[in-house]
Parts: C-alpha cells; sequence; structure tokens
C-alpha cells in the first residue's frame, strides 16, 4: 500500500473542513509522514495491520526521541497523538479502514502550565532597542509592537494585510483560527510606528507590491518561522535573561490588560477565544503575582516566614 495519497486526502480534508490554522495543519502533515515513515520502516503495508503493540513502540519511541531526535514533553506528546487521532478518525469515516490501535492510548494529564510573559520593564526594554534609522529594525520593531499592541498570534502578524489596517479609526481586522475574523484596537504609538514602516521601511524591500504588511527583505512576505527569529534575536540583543517567543509576547498582552483593570470577557474577544476557559489561564497568573507582593510586602506575611 502507498500510504502517501491517504495522508494528501487526510490534509485536504483538514483544509476543507477548516478544522485548524496553517500551522495547525503544517503539525498534521508531519505528524502524519512521521508515521508513515515508520510504517514503510517496519514493513508494513496497510493500515488494517498496524497492531496495538507497533502503535506502541512507535509512541514509546517518538516519546523518547528515539524518533525525531528529541524527547517530547507532556504536551507535545499529548498533541502527536492528538494528531493520529484525528488521522485514524478520518481513516475509518472516509477511507473504510476498520482499524484503530490509538484508541487504546491517552494523552498525559498534566496540571495546566501558567504561560511564561515579560513584565512590562521587559517588554518597554525590548521595543526601545531598536535603531528606527535602519529599515530592518523598523520592521521588526513595528512587528514587535503590534503583535504587543493587538495580542496577535504569530501566523496573524506573518498574514496581516495592509488592507486589514484601518490607521485613522487605530483597529485591525484579525483573520484568526478557523477563519473568525475580529476587530483589534491599538494604541495612538503602534499606529504611528505602523505608518512610519508603511511609508519609510517598507518600500526599501519591495520589488513587486503586493497587499501583504510585513516582508522580508527580498519584498516577500514573511513567514512565521522568521519572525520567531526575530523575536528570539531581539530579546538577546535587548540583553533579557529570558528566552523570547510570539507566543510569550501574546501572553504578555494578555497578562498586562488583566493587570490594568481590563474585564476577562473583553480579552477573550481580543485574543479570540472561542472559550472563555482559555482566557482564564491569565487570571492565574495575575493572582499569583499578586499573592508574590503580599508576601514579599506585607508584615505579618513577613513575620509568618
Amino acid at each position: 500500500m502507498n500510504f502517501e495519497p491517504y495522508v494528501l486526502r487526510f490534509l485536504d480534508h483538514i483544509r476543507l473542513s477548516r478544522t485548524g490554522s496553517d500551522d495547525t495543519e503544517d503539525a498534521y502533515r508531519r505528524d502524519a509522514e512521521r508515521f508513515i515513515t515508520y510504517l514503510d520502516e517496519c514493513g508494513i503495508r496497510s493500515f488494517e495491520d498496524v497492531s496495538r503493540e507497533v502503535m506502541s513502540d512507535y509512541i514509546t519511541k517518538l516519546r523518547s526521541g528515539e524518533i525525531g531526535g528529541r524527547a517530547l514533553s507532556n504536551a507535545s506528546y499529548s498533541r502527536n497523538l492528538s494528531s493520529l487521532r484525528s488521522f485514524y478518525r478520518y481513516l475509518n469515516r472516509y477511507e473504510g479502514i476498520e482499524n484503530n490501535p490509538v484508541r487504546a492510548f491517552r494523552g498525559v494529564s498534566d496540571r495546566r502550565k501558567l504561560p511564561e510573559f515579560l513584565t512590562f520593564d521587559q517588554m518597554e526594554t525590548m521595543l526601545n532597542s531598536f535603531d528606527l534609522s535602519d529599515a530592518v529594525q523598523v520592521r521588526d520593531r513595528c512587528i514587535l509592537e503590534t503583535m504587543y499592541a493587538c495580542g496577535l498570534r504569530v501566523s496573524e502578524c506573518a498574514g496581516l494585510k495592509i488592507s486589514d489596517i484601518n490607521l485613522k479609526d487605530r483597529y485591525l481586522t484579525v483573520l484568526g483560527k478557523e477563519s473568525k475574523e475580529r476587530l483589534v484596537p491599538f494604541y495612538k504609538r503602534c499606529g504611528q510606528l505602523i505608518d512610519y514602516y508603511l511609508n519609510e521601511a517598507r518600500p526599501e524591500f519591495i520589488k513587486q507590491d503586493h497587499d501583504i504588511l510585513f516582508v522580508n527583505q527580498h519584498g516577500h512576505p514573511i513567514s512565521s518561522r522568521s519572525i520567531q527569529l526575530i523575536c528570539e534575536r531581539s530579546g538577546e540583543k535587548a540583553g533579557l535573561s529570558v528566552h523570547v517567543h510570539p507566543h510569550m509576547i501574546r501572553h504578555s498582552f494578555a497578562t498586562h490588560m488583566l493587570d490594568n483593570g481590563a474585564d476577562l470577557r473583553i480579552v477573550q474577544e481580543l485574543l479570540g477565544h472561542e472559550n472563555l476557559s482559555t482566557t482564564q489561564i491569565y487570571t492565574h497568573v495575575t493572582a499569583d503575582r499578586l499573592k508574590k507582593v503580599v508576601d514579599q510586602a506585607h508584615p505579618y506575611a513577613k513575620k509568618a516566614k
């Protein structure tokens, strides 16, 4: 059996069902292709021949890093297992495959990890570390400022179009997960920076005009991976002691908004969360920070130590 057409049809199904972002689709592709490569190496020629023992061996090797080259965290393990479940659900429902060896496996139950975020001082230090006489640094600063001002996912930032931006009224139209649109306002300084980038920096890169806001040095739409690298380099250049990644900036937006009195449901809407429970994780961050302040500052808390 040639497994590849099944993977391609599965990915087409995911795309047409609009069940995730481009990043989610890439993860499904990587996970499914890694799995069928393993089946080929084991000499297995049919999905019907994949036993629980074969699946257990694959998952064990994947989790330990023997497959993939790196041991998986509980979260990564659960995500890989979720991809396999989705793949087999598709095979069962649409390809006539009756076997489902993934059914016997469960993800690891783990206490939800609190999101990492930058303090306001750290964020300000990083944003102020750019030389705005240099076009590349103007672009990089504009990317970080826009993500922080609007709480964007990295894929949302990479996909922003010039036509999505209303500089006069200061808001973005963001295309989020499952192609859901939302309006996100931004503060005045962010608007001024976007305007400066559009008029002074972006034209230096553009060879053939198009509507994507952020571009690389060749004038092509910037990738999510490039934005990740910009975040890492910017944090290092600013002398921050943490590894900065795009989602950390999104976490910082949410945490700082709640710290300064924003309503939880408003933050939910701004982030594009479907469920309030997803947004509520940030209230735990804020509560933990307040508790630390009380423990450090209240005289009775000090006496109890």
